[in-house]
């Protein structure tokens, strides 16, 4: 395996975002949570994302996201860096939710661009400033216009680049120009937000992943992550390759908080795949294509999920 870079990365390498465990009536299931991330850390994650889209943010109440910061932290803080999704589209909050990931213990933040509201470019400058003043905890900026129907501009993240509290990007805009110029022209550490990218994302300077497909295929990741980082592309490309089909089964059928509790509990991680509305759990035709991805990936589906050399 390659060597892994000997920079301490504060936000981590493979940073797993992690789905939020719930027990069969809906409720969070703290011990679940707390076995899933000692697990990832296990596998090979340095980094966890906790309550980010995936851990379903948007349906948790604000006491249970700092409660799922807090189990985490203990659970593995020593051994991963834990990264509270702490942001919204409501400023107050944000800076409510950072103090809030502080007093829990968390390590630092992601901040997701206020999204619904679409705010001007000078607007999403000054509540990422609100939120890196509420706190210390560093922050990692998610700039993922899919969701927030904004992008952050390549001048503004210039611009927040220079706030000495916000460290690193979660690049979802999957726009190779605009990373380019980031990387070139900042210290920020950079971070692949779409899986399939991770390869190319490094090979241009990004130091790992967020990675949603990461939790249900950590060691290949891992291993990826590894690769891209001591230059062995060659290597790399095959990883890359062998995960394309893991990486569609999760992210492009269902949400990806769907799919990767189905598959978190074909493969035995997760006792159930409950999620909280507006999402639900698919029928046998919408999980379909997933499986049959996983089966193209050669996991052993019909059993126990992914075959052992996937999940160890």
């Amino acid at each position: 395996m390659a060597e892994t870079p000997s920079r301490i990365l504060p936000f981590g390498s493979l940073v797993a975002a992690m789905v939020t465990p719930f027990t069969e009536t809906g409720g969070v299931d703290f011990d679940a949570t707390a076995a899933l991330a000692a697990k990832l850390v296990d596998d090979g994650c340095d980094g966890l994302v906790v309550s980010g889209t995936t851990g379903e943010t948007s349906t948790l109440e604000d006491s249970e996201k700092e409660d799922l910061y807090r189990v985490v932290v203990e659970t593995v803080g020593d051994r991963a860096r834990v990264i509270a999704g702490t942001g919204t589209n409501h400023t107050s909050h944000s800076v409510e939710m950072a103090r809030r990931a502080e007093r829990a213990g968390a390590h630092a933040q992601l901040v997701v661009t206020p999204y619904y509201n679409k705010p001007t470019q000078s607007g999403v400058l000054a509540h990422f400033t609100a939120v890196s003043e509420a706190s210390d905890l560093p922050i990692m900026v998610y700039d993922i216009p899919g969701r927030s129907g904004i992008p952050i501009t390549t001048e503004t993240m210039l611009r927040l680049a220079e706030n000495p509290r916000i460290g690193a990007l979660k690049d979802a805009k999957a726009d190779f120009s605009a990373i380019t110029r980031v990387l070139a022209g900042t210290d920020l550490d950079v971070y692949a937000g779409d899986d399939g990218l991770t390869l190319p994302w490094m090979a241009a300077g990004a130091v790992g992943v967020v990675s949603v497909s990461a939790q249900v295929a950590t060691v290949a990741f891992r291993a990826l992550v590894d690769a891209a980082a001591a230059g062995d592309l060659d290597e790399a490309r095959q990883i890359h390759f062998a995960l394309d089909p893991v990486v569609r089964a999760v992210m492009t059928h269902l949400p990806g908080a769907v799919s990767a509790k189905q598959i978190l509990r074909l493969q035995g991680v997760l006792a159930n795949a409950v999620v909280r509305l507006p999402l639900v759990e698919p029928d046998a035709g919408e999980l379909g294509p997933v499986l049959a991805d996983l089966a193209e990936a050669g996991w052993d589906i019909g059993s126990a999920g992914a075959p052992r050399a996937a999940r160890a």
